[in-house]
């Protein structure tokens, strides 16, 4: 960054005095040093693997304009530089997060959902930035770390901005909607993404249901109405005193997707916002894409942003790393495209992959290959879920099945035996994973 984000003074309302004066205004926050630029102003977290205080010294020395530490290693680290010293540095970020939404006068949204809340995030970065400079979370910070430091690199002359909000367990988002209070929330859909810990469709509904309870008052809350448990999700937040916007396939929505005609690297878009034609081209193919497009022109339009600029910014979008990236790779017999579909995969967002491969033309001569691993936290019925895809390779017309890991098994021999590839056991699983390849048969 460039722009001063805090000066010592506001820092010195929320954080005390540092050691020594800061040499300049502080223009960006970070809590890592390999990504750490001049002028950050650097927290130390303390984790569970790695301690930020053993890096103050190297942050420092890279150009951070002041650390902040936990107090009683103030005096330590002191001769490195300005730090200031905290009793908790991890809740000292949340308060200068929270002086940062107290002074802002921005219009913010805040995104969760079981699958497509990052890949709607920046969805809305893209389209609210044409109506006006827009803050919003880096990568997936959607976490008890990640949105207070989203919160504290809030620029005081952001228009608009967005946080995304995630969680493993009851009683997270509650806490960090209270953070970010938002206008308008925005729930992608529900499905049994960490089944494993909260035991049913129902408490997982639950829990993303959360965000509202942050929300400032004439707030709006916009749902999925094609999502499971819909009526739930709408119930809670009319508890909580928001308005309703509904997308979906439905001719009675706010939003009502119409129709989708795949193109090159993305879609064309049929849609109908308050009965108001509006077609636009995404830069993302799949249909799940087009879905979450309706709820962001539906947030777009509940935060007073241009919906035709929005709209027509959607051509820029690109899918994030993992969500249905493509490479073309060379092969032995020629180019192959390979469909990235690996970030946490769930039933739900499995079946959108699929649909995309099966949406996906081969070249002459080509097939589709899917290419699956285990789908994580989904609890006791794990084996069941993985067979239950099995019909959705026909339907996608896969033409061939590899898998890897003890839960895949059970659909590999769910599949039919005419597209089973090989099966083996990974050497290591480290997150919930899935990946769609489109290839020439002779790969």
């Amino acid at each position: 960054m460039s722009a001063d984000l805090w000066t010592e003074a506001e820092l010195v309302g929320t954080l005390g005095r540092p050691t020594a004066s800061l040499a300049s205004a502080v223009t960006g926050v970070s809590i890592d040093t390999r990504t750490l630029e001049a002028g950050d102003l650097f927290f130390a977290i303390s984790g569970d693997t790695h301690d930020g205080h053993d890096h103050v010294e190297r942050a420092l020395a890279a150009g951070a304009a002041a650390a902040v530490v936990v107090r009683a290693r103030a005096n330590e680290l002191q001769s490195h530089g300005p730090v200031f010293g905290v009793d908790d540095t991890l809740c000292a970020m949340e308060r200068l997060g929270q002086a940062a939404r107290a002074r802002s006068s921005a219009r913010i949204a805040a995104v969760t959902g079981s699958v497509g809340k990052t890949s709607a995030k920046e969805m809305l970065r893209l389209a609210l930035a044409k109506s006006g400079p827009t803050h919003a979370s880096a990568a997936s910070y959607n976490n008890h770390w990640g949105v207070p430091l989203t919160l504290s690199r809030l620029s005081a002359g952001a228009a608009f901005a967005v946080f995304e909000i995630g969680m493993n367990h009851a009683g997270e988002i509650e806490p960090l909607a209270g953070l970010v209070r938002p206008h308008v929330a925005l729930i992608t859909s529900i499905a049994p993404v960490h089944i494993q810990y909260l035991g049913s469709l129902e408490a997982i509904a639950d829990a993303k249901a959360e965000i509202f309870t942050g929300l400032e008052p004439g707030g709006v809350a916009v749902l999925n109405h094609d999502a499971p448990l819909f009526a739930r999700l709408e119930r809670s937040a009319l508890v909580r005193g928001a308005s309703v916007r509904r997308f979906g396939v439905d001719e009675d929505c706010d939003a009502e997707l119409v129709d989708v005609e795949p193109r090159a690297e993305g879609s064309f878009v049929r849609a109908r916002l308050y009965g108001r034609k509006i077609d636009f081209t995404l830069g993302a193919p799949g249909r799940h894409m087009a879905e979450n497009a309706m709820g962001v022109l539906l947030v777009v339009e509940s935060l007073g942003g241009s919906v035709e600029k929005a709209a027509a910014a959607l051509a820029d979008f690109e899918p994030a790393k993992g969500r249905g990236e493509r490479f073309v790779l060379g092969g032995p017999s020629g180019p192959f495209t390979l469909i990235d579909e690996s970030y946490n995969a769930n039933p739900v967002s499995m079946r959108a992959a699929l649909a995309l491969l099966g949406a996906t033309e081969p070249g002459p001569g080509g097939r589709r290959i899917a290419v699956i691993g285990d789908m994580l936290e989904l609890g006791a019925e794990g084996a069941d879920l993985h067979a239950a895809l099995a019909p959705e390779l026909t339907v996608r017309h896969v033409d061939l099945l590899f898998g890897a890991g003890p839960l895949t098994r059970a659909l590999f021999d769910a599949a039919s035996p005419t597209i089973r590839g090989a099966w083996g056991e990974p050497r290591r699983i480290s997150r919930a994973n899935s990946s769609a390849v489109c290839a020439p048969a002779t790969w």
